[in-house]
C-alpha cells in the first residue's frame, strides 16, 4: 500500500544515521503532538496530520515535506507572498500548518519581506488539533523577533474559514514550468515521485532545505543577522572530541605536536549541540552572534590552543589541573606523600 502522507522520513539525513551517538536524537518522536512516530522513526500515516512539528525540530531534514520545493518556488516568483493554513480562508498558497516554519524559514520570509509583502492567514489555532505545532512555530518566531527586532514585517492574521465567507484569493499559486524547475532530469524526478511517493526520500544531502533557501534569500543583501553560533570558552582543554563527534562536518580540527586549531562553518552547523553536550569542561556553548553572509557561508577560526603535557611523564593532558600532572603521576605523588607521612 502506498503512503500518501506528504511528510516522509529521510533515513540517510537523520543525524543518528550520519554519525551514531551515545544519546541518539529523538526530537521528532518527543515533539510529535499525535504520537505518530515510532521509536524506529516509522511514520503512522493514519495518525499524522502533516502539522510539520517533526520537520521544524529536526536539525537535518530527517523528516521532510514532499511539497517544500513548490512552496519555495511560490515564494521566489510571487510578487506578494500570501500563505494560509487549511483552517483559514484561502489567500494564496496553502501550507499544512504554521508548524512547518522553523527558524531558517521564518528568517527567509523576513528577508523576503524586505522586497515584497508577506502575509500569513491562520484559523482559530486554539481549537485546532495541530495547536501544539503552531505554538512551537510561534515560539520560534518570537525568539527570532527578540534577537532581530528590526526585521521587516511579516503580517499574521486570524481569518478562519467558516464555510460561508468568500475566499480571499490575493495571489494564486503559480504552476512552475519546466524551465523554472530546472533540467528535464528534475522534471522527471518529480513525476517519478508523484507516481511512487517516497522513492527519492533516501537520497541524502548535507544541508537542510530550509537552510539552503534561507541562504538563497540572504545572498546579495547587506544584512548582518543574529544567529545561534558556536562559542569556545577559556576552559577548553584542546581535546578535539567536539570536532570528532560533529555529524555535519561543521566543526573540524587541525593538529600538530604543539597545538589544536578548530575551524567552524556556520552554514553547515545544524545546531544539534552534540559538541556542547559532550564537552567535559563545558567550554562550548551556542550563543547569538551577528554574522554577515560572508561569515555565515565561510570558515571561521574558532579556537587555537596549545596542548598541555604532564610535567613528569610527558603524556598529553585533557583537564585544566594544577600542577600539570596526569592521573597516574598525581596518584604516585599522593602515594609517596602518604608513605612519608606514615614513617614520620
Amino acid at each position: 500500500m502506498l503512503n500518501n502522507c506528504q511528510i516522509v522520513y529521510h533515513h540517510d539525513n537523520c543525524l543518528n544515521t550520519k554519525k551514531p551517538f551515545a544519546h541518539p536524537c529523538r526530537l521528532c518522536i518527543d515533539t510529535c503532538p499525535h504520537q505518530a512516530i515510532s521509536e524506529q522513526r516509522e511514520l503512522n500515516s493514519k495518525l499524522c496530520t502533516e502539522c510539520g512539528a517533526c520537520m521544524s525540530v529536526c536539525p537535518s531534514d530527517g523528516f521532510i515535506d514532499r511539497n517544500s520545493d513548490k512552496l519555495y518556488n511560490y515564494i521566489r516568483v510571487s510578487e506578494q507572498i500570501n500563505l494560509n493554513c487549511p483552517q483559514a480562508l484561502p489567500t494564496g498558497y496553502e501550507i499544512p500548518c504554521l508548524g512547518i516554519l522553523d527558524q531558517d524559514l521564518w528568517m527567509a520570509l523576513m528577508l523576503q519581506a524586505q522586497e515584497k509583502k508577506v502575509e500569513i492567514s491562520t484559523g482559530e489555532c486554539a481549537s485546532c488539533p495541530d495547536k501544539k505545532a503552531c505554538a512551537l512555530s510561534v515560539r520560534t518566531f518570537n525568539e527570532v523577533h527578540k534577537a532581530w527586532p528590526e526585521h521587516s514585517s511579516v503580517a499574521i492574521t486570524v481569518a478562519p474559514d467558516d464555510g460561508k465567507s468568500e475566499p480571499l484569493l490575493k495571489n494564486q499559486q503559480p504552476i512552475p514550468t519546466r524551465s523554472e524547475k530546472g533540467s528535464w532530469l528534475d522534471f522527471g524526478r518529480e513525476k517519478l515521485e508523484a507516481m511512487l511517493p517516497g522513492i527519492t526520500s533516501d537520497e541524502a544531502y548535507l544541508i537542510p532545505r530550509t537552510r539552503r533557501f534561507f541562504s538563497e534569500s540572504w545572498k546579495g543583501k547587506d544584512a548582518v543577522l543574529p544567529l545561534p553560533a558556536l562559542n569556545v570558552g577559556e576552559s577548553c582543554t584542546n581535546c578535539g572530541v567536539c570536532a570528532a563527534i560533529c555529524p555535519q562536518g561543521a566543526l573540524t580540527k587541525q593538529e600538530n605536536h604543539e597545538e589544536l586549531t578548530l575551524i567552524y562553518e556556520p552554514f553547515q552547523c545544524v545546531r544539534c549541540q552534540r559538541c556542547v553536550s559532550i564537552c567535559r569542561p563545558q567550554a562550548l556553548s551556542m550563543e547569538i552572534k551577528h554574522l554577515s553572509f560572508r561569515l555565515f557561508t565561510g570558515k571561521i577560526l574558532l579556537h587555537q590552543g596549545k596542548f598541555r603535557y604532564c610535567i613528569q611523564c610527558g603524556k598529553q593532558l585533557f583537564d585544566n589541573v594544577e600542577p600539570a600532572l596526569c592521573v597516574a603521576c598525581a596518584s604516585s605523588d599522593l602515594d609517596i606523600f602518604s608513605i612519608g607521612s606514615v614513617h614520620d
